[in-house]
């Protein structure tokens, strides 16, 4: 079994309490449906900063990182297939990949 990590790249942007809600409830829900390939369903993340040889900049880069999350799964396909549902399909978009297990 693969472990994979889903990045989502940008998404919604929530302006009230209500609409918080709203999209929790929906990311509740594919967590829910989800359920048995879950390892950690990860959390939003704030502003990125970029680091490289050239120096820090202050953006993540063209294609925003705004969270994350970490599942089981049998294949890349799979994992493809249960992203495809996911609540920022739409909005934004979804990397997908496999994580390599390394010891250290």
């Amino acid at each position: 079994m693969l472990h994979v990590l889903l990045a989502y790249h940008d998404g919604k942007q929530l302006d009230t309490p209500e609409e918080t809600e709203v999209e929790i409830e929906c990311w509740r829900g594919w967590f829910n449906r989800i359920g048995p390939v879950l390892v950690n369903p990860g959390n939003p993340v704030g502003a990125a900063r970029t680091v490289s040889a050239e120096g820090v900049r202050d953006t993540g880069g063209d294609n925003h990182l705004s969270g994350y999350t970490i599942i089981h799964s049998e294949s890349i396909e799979q994992a493809i297939e249960l992203a495809k549902a996911c609540p920022i399909i739409g909005d934004g978009s979804i990397e997908v990949a496999e994580i390599h297990e390394v010891s250290i």
